[in-house]
C-alpha cells in the first residue's frame, strides 16, 4: 500500500515509479480472460475498497489500456476507475462531478450485461457501490 492517499489540491503525488511494477503486470500479451489475475487488476481493487481512489485509478489504466475495444472487460475496467473518481471528487467536495461520473459508471455498467459478473467483479457489486456513493453526497 501506498503510505497515504492522495487527494488532489490537498497532498503531494506519490513518486512517479511507485506504481511501475504493478503497471508492468499487465501487457500486451495479457489476454483478457487473465486482466482479472494480473497485479494491477488486484492492486486497483485493494485501493478501492481501502479508500485509496486516485491510486486505484492510476493502475487500473493499465489494465483499461490492454483491453480490448468493445469488451466487457475494458467496460468494468472503465466502470471501476470512474466510480473511483467519483469516489475522489467525493472527497474533495465536489457532489456535482460525483454525480456526473456515477451516471457514467452506470452506463458502462449497462454494457456489461447481460454478464453478472466481469474480471471477477459482480456488476451487482459495482451498482450496489454507486448507490452508496450516491447516498453520501448527502451526507
Amino acid at each position: 500500500m501506498p503510505p497515504f492517499r492522495h487527494i488532489p489540491g490537498q497532498n503531494a503525488r506519490h513518486p512517479e515509479d511507485w506504481f511501475d511494477d504493478l503497471k508492468a503486470s499487465v501487457t500486451p500479451d495479457t489476454p483478457p480472460e487473465a486482466l482479472e489475475m494480473t497485479a494491477a487488476w488486484q492492486a486497483g481493487l485493494v485501493y478501492f475498497e481501502a479508500g485509496y481512489f486516485w491510486e486505484c485509478h492510476e493502475v487500473l489504466e493499465a489494465v483499461w489500456m490492454q483491453a480490448p475495444q468493445g469488451s466487457a472487460e475494458r467496460e468494468m475496467t472503465q466502470a471501476l476507475i470512474q466510480l473511483a473518481n467519483a469516489r475522489l471528487k467525493l472527497l474533495m467536495g465536489r457532489p456535482n462531478a460525483t454525480r456526473r461520473l456515477c451516471d457514467i459508471v452506470e452506463a458502462h455498467l449497462e454494457n456489461c450485461v447481460p454478464a453478472e459478473s466481469v474480471l471477477g467483479l459482480s456488476v451487482g457489486v459495482m451498482r450496489a457501490w454507486v448507490g452508496d456513493t450516491r447516498s453520501d453526497i448527502a451526507l
